[in-house]
């Protein structure tokens, strides 16, 4: 039950590059250190380095892997279902920082 919390909920970009490649083409990746589970079909909110919930994307593809540095990576496959509204993303946001981020600073 604890880990369906974390899917349901968070998808956080570290890279605005990522972030502007799903929001102007509605497909995007991205590469997370570490081997992480992100399961295929399933809808989460979107953030972005700032921690702003910005939209709604479908998982495509996790793919967890060594690369050629020998550092373990995620690679996760989305696209964009839509972008949040501004109340939406306000709400949301907030409650992020409730449940995942901590108090903001």
């Amino acid at each position: 039950m604890g880990f369906q919390t974390e899917f349901n909920s968070v998808c956080k970009f570290k890279s605005e590059q990522e972030l502007y490649e799903l929001l102007e083409y509605g497909k995007g990746k991205m590469v997370k250190s570490g081997f992480r589970v992100y399961p295929t079909g399933q809808k989460v909110i979107a953030y972005t380095p700032n921690n702003e919930a910005i939209a709604i994307v479908r998982i495509s593809a996790s793919i967890a892997e060594i690369n050629f540095q020998g550092e373990e990576v995620t690679q996760v496959e989305m696209e964009l279902v839509r972008k949040l509204t501004e109340e939406e993303a306000r709400i949301q946001t907030a409650l992020a920082y409730e449940m995942f981020f901590g108090e903001r600073g």
